[in-house]
C-alpha cells in the first residue's frame, strides 16, 4: 500500500521573510547586484492608492511578495529549496523513508508500507518535522485543508482509521476513496475510472 499526504501553506506569499530571502541569495551565491536588487525591491516597501480626486496615506508593504508578481514563483522556488534541503536531511537522519513533492505552496508525503501503524507513524513524524521547520521559516500550515490517501491493491473492503495529528494541535483527517490533486482524479486502486467519467 501507499499513502500520501497533502497539505498547503497558509498565505504563502505574503508570508516570506524577506530578509530570509536576501541571505538566501546571498547563500546560493547569486551575483551581488542581484541580491542588492532584491533587499532594495522586497524591504521598506510603501504604496498608497487614488481613486478620483482621493489619495490616500502611505502603507508599508514589506512583509509581501506579490502572487501576481512574474518574479515571484522564482523568488518562492529559492525560499523553499532551503526548507526542503533541511527537510529531506531531517528525513535521512531519522532513516524515514518519505518522499516529498512540492508545487509553490502545496506539499505532498508519500509513504509505502504494508502496515497502517507503520504509514501512520512514518507521516506523523513527517508532519511534525515540516510543521515546526515551516514554523520556524514564518509559514504555517492550514490544518483544515489536510488530505490523507491510501492507495491499496487489496480485494477485500478498505476503510483505513482517521489520521490523528490531535496532538500536534491539528485536524483528524479521514482517508477519501477519491482524491482530486493538480486537476487528476484518483481512486484506491488507480483504475483512473473517475478521472475519465470526470
Amino acid at each position: 500500500m501507499i499513502s500520501t499526504l497533502v497539505f498547503n501553506i497558509m498565505q504563502f506569499f505574503p508570508s516570506l521573510n524577506h530578509y530570509l530571502l536576501s541571505w538566501i541569495l546571498r547563500k546560493v551565491r547569486f551575483d551581488s547586484k542581484v541580491e542588492y536588487f532584491f533587499s532594495n525591491y522586497l524591504v521598506e516597501r510603501k504604496t498608497w492608492y487614488f481613486w478620483n480626486n482621493f489619495s490616500s496615506p502611505f502603507f508599508n508593504v514589506d512583509i509581501e511578495v506579490g502572487q501576481e508578481s512574474t518574479l515571484s514563483p522564482v523568488l518562492s522556488t529559492l525560499y523553499l529549496a532551503l526548507i526542503l534541503h533541511i527537510f529531506e536531511k531531517c528525513l535521512k537522519n531519522l532513516k524515514l523513508p518519505v518522499s516529498i513533492l512540492s508545487f509553490v505552496d502545496n506539499s505532498l508525503f508519500i509513504v509505502q508500507s504494508k502496515s497502517l501503524t507503520i504509514f501512520n507513524s512514518f507521516l506523523f513524524c513527517s508532519y511534525n518535522i515540516a510543521s515546526s521547520l515551516l514554523k520556524k521559516f514564518s509559514l504555517i500550515i492550514e490544518h483544515e485543508k489536510m488530505k490523507v490517501f491510501h492507495f491499496s491493491r487489496l480485494h477485500r473492503v478498505f476503510d483505513p482509521p482517521p489520521f490523528n495529528l490531535s496532538s500536534l494541535d491539528s485536524s483528524i483527517p479521514h482517508s477519501r476513496k477519491t482524491w482530486r490533486y493538480l486537476d487528476f482524479i484518483f481512486n484506491r486502486k488507480l483504475s483512473f475510472r473517475q478521472h475519465i467519467n470526470f
